[in-house]
């Protein structure tokens, strides 16, 4: 190894003896007591770690919530890989909508309430979402914006602004080329919301006030309506969610058709308090509306019968379509609650995608389940008491 050490030294020790013959001395006089000395070299002490208790605490709980969520993830993976082989299924391609539909088939519940019910959903949603460790064991955050108390708020802001900042720089490129935008590429955020504060609460893991949410619907706003939004599409459909679930409501089932070779649809199940009924449409009609095979006038108020007509005005088919309904139960405000969702129901399949994204946005796609609330033991009424009297 000496030799290996000398002949590494040797071009160096040369060129200093041209100039400076000491320096070489010098220079091969450490090398060499350095190689020949035998003593036992002492380790370089190195500097304990102060941790408090509080830190040694909180980073283990912190790593105690991330393995029990490796063990759920786990556990979640094998009963998941067990439910697809008794369902037959193959185990890769088993969705989240196969396992519930195979809980719903495996056990099934007649109760009311869904979240009694069971059900089987990634760890991810069952546990609350908790923040991971903060702090490294010397106390300092792995946040930049820790200390503004809510970092993954300013931290998504920041990101709005970044959104922002490139639509405008991209704005003005397009400007300089003389290119237009296009709009067919516009965004429509029609029958969609910012997610409310409680959504976003839980998505960022803090806690954030009315002022800041208020802040950030806006910034989103603003984002929004630039003209190159489209270019952050999937981070602002992120935070979106629709006013009411419509993915069901275009599905409408396609017409039959009669003997004579007119169209009719039929929507059972029309309920309203302890009224059930179904209801017919067909088209072409003269408008003719029949309730157990009489005219309108089977209803003696005027605002039941004009219940009924209200979808078919509010879409303008009120000329264009007869209606059959059978009703029974309940009394005349509930029948007509169940007939004129049967009549809304049934319209959507003449009707095209924006009349009936109208029509839901109206409430009459709505089914309407509340009921009379029972009356209490020990009370009069539902909410009623008795007179108190002290003597």
């Amino acid at each position: 190894m000496l030799r290996h050490l000398n002949a590494l030294v040797e071009p160096s020790v040369k060129y200093f003896q041209a100039n400076n013959q000491w320096v070489s001395v010098l220079f091969t006089a450490r090398i060499e007591a350095k190689t020949f000395s035998t003593s036992p070299q002492k380790p370089e002490p190195q500097l304990k770690k102060n941790v408090s208790k509080a830190m040694k605490a909180y980073l283990e709980r912190a790593k105690e919530h991330d393995e029990f969520m490796k063990q759920q993830n786990v556990e979640f993976q094998i009963g998941k890989r067990h439910l697809a082989n008794m369902m037959g299924e193959n185990p890769d391609t088993f969705s989240q909508e196969d396992i519930d539909n195979a809980i719903q088939y495996l056990f099934p519940s007649g109760l009311f309430e869904k979240k009694a019910r069971p059900f089987m959903r990634p760890p991810e949603e069952v546990f609350p979402q908790r923040k991971a460790a903060e702090f490294d064991e010397t106390g300092r955050p792995y946040h930049f914006l820790f200390y503004t108390g809510k970092p993954n708020y300013y931290k998504l802001m920041h990101d709005i602004v970044d959104h922002i900042n490139e639509a405008y720089k991209f704005e003005d490129t397009m400007i300089r080329k003389g290119i237009k935008p296009d709009p067919n590429l516009a965004l429509d955020m029609s029958g969609f919301q910012w997610i409310d504060k409680e959504s976003l609460e839980a998505e960022l893991v803090e806690t954030i006030g009315d002022k800041d949410y208020e802040t950030f619907s806006t910034t989103m706003d603003r984002l929004y309506k630039l003209p190159y939004s489209y270019r952050s599409k999937d981070f602002l459909f992120k935070y979106r969610k629709p006013l009411m679930s419509h993915e069901k409501t275009y599905q409408a089932p396609k017409p039959q058709y009669d003997a004579d070779g007119r169209a009719f649809i039929t929507t059972y199940e029309c309920l309203r308090k302890r009224a059930r009924g179904h209801v017919t449409i067909r088209s072409p009609g003269t408008g003719k509306v029949t309730v157990n095979n009489q005219d309108l006038t089977y209803f003696a108020e005027v605002q039941s019968r004009e219940q009924i007509l209200f979808p078919l005005l509010f879409t303008n088919m009120h000329t264009k379509v007869d209606v059959e309904a059978f009703v029974e139960g309940g009394g005349t405000s509930s029948q007509a609650g169940a007939i004129r969702w049967g009549v809304a129901w049934g319209l959507r399949s003449f009707l095209d995608h924006e009349t009936i994204e109208k029509m839901r946005l109206a409430g009459l796609l709505t089914r309407d389940y509340r009921t009379k609330e029972r009356q209490k033991p020990g009370q009069e009424k539902a909410r009623k008491k008795f007179t108190w009297k002290k003597r």
